[in-house]
Formats: C-alpha cells, sequence, structure tokens
C-alpha cells in the first residue's frame, strides 16, 4: 500500500458528514477527538477521513492550516496496518480527527493522538463491531 491521502479517501459528502455527526461514536486523545463510523456505502477505499481546526479556538487561517497539515500526515504515514485490518474485516468507515487543544501542538503529539485513535478502531472492529 502506497502512503497516500487520495481525493477518494477525503470525506467530502454533506450527508455523510450530517450522519457521523449525529449517530457516529467518538474517542478523545488530547489533542485530538475522533468521530468514527461504519457507513454501508460501497467506497473504492475502506475509509474515509475529515481533518477540522475550529474557527473559534484559532482564528488565522495559516495556523489551522498548519495543524491540518501535521494531522494529514500523520494519519498518511499510520493508516496502512489500519487499512489492512479494515479490508479483512470487511468494513467501510468513515472518520473526523478534531483538533480539541487550545494552542499549536508540535508533530509528535498530533501523531501519537493519531496512532491512538487508530488502535482504538482496530480494538473496537476486533472486539464487538462498531456502532
Amino acid at each position: 500500500m502506497q502512503a497516500k491521502f487520495n481525493k477518494q479517501e477525503r470525506l467530502c459528502s454533506k450527508k455523510q458528514i450530517d450522519v457521523l455527526f449525529l449517530k457516529g461514536s467518538s474517542a478523545v486523545a488530547f489533542p485530538l477527538k475522533l468521530i468514527y463510523m461504519e457507513t454501508a456505502l460501497a467506497y473504492v477505499n475502506p475509509c474515509q477521513a475529515m481533518f477540522v481546526v475550529p474557527k473559534r479556538s484559532f482564528k488565522k487561517a495559516h495556523d489551522r492550516n498548519k495543524l491540518k497539515r501535521r494531522m494529514r500526515e500523520a494519519y498518511r504515514l499510520n493508516k496502512a496496518p489500519f487499512y489492512e485490518m479494515v479490508i479483512s474485516e470487511n468494513k467501510k468507515i468513515i472518520l473526523s480527527f478534531l483538533f480539541i487543544g487550545k494552542k499549536i501542538e508540535g508533530y509528535e503529539e498530533i501523531e501519537t493522538a493519531v496512532i491512538k485513535h487508530l488502535k482504538k478502531i482496530e480494538t473496537v472492529l476486533k472486539n464487538k463491531g462498531i456502532v
């Protein structure tokens, strides 16, 4: 598997995003909150993800963009084992990573939070299934 994050892996559908925020399960590993849900729609990739940084906490766009780039990079580099497990379970999952911190965090903190979240979803899938 190539370590890329292409258009098919991005969660763009307004309907799917609304359903995710209404019915999805959540987990927190500071400075990120994860909202996830299994979906019935057939995608090319096993997962679709979106990355959110609130304008209320970070007024300047370059700060929000910096944090979103760090979250995307951490997800891109650590998604391969997660994807293999999701493919083996024959599931389709949508994810939303929300930045809940109040200050700009370094890449290392963001990467550890992303890894914790991906491991959490793996254990949930293996134990009982999502939602």
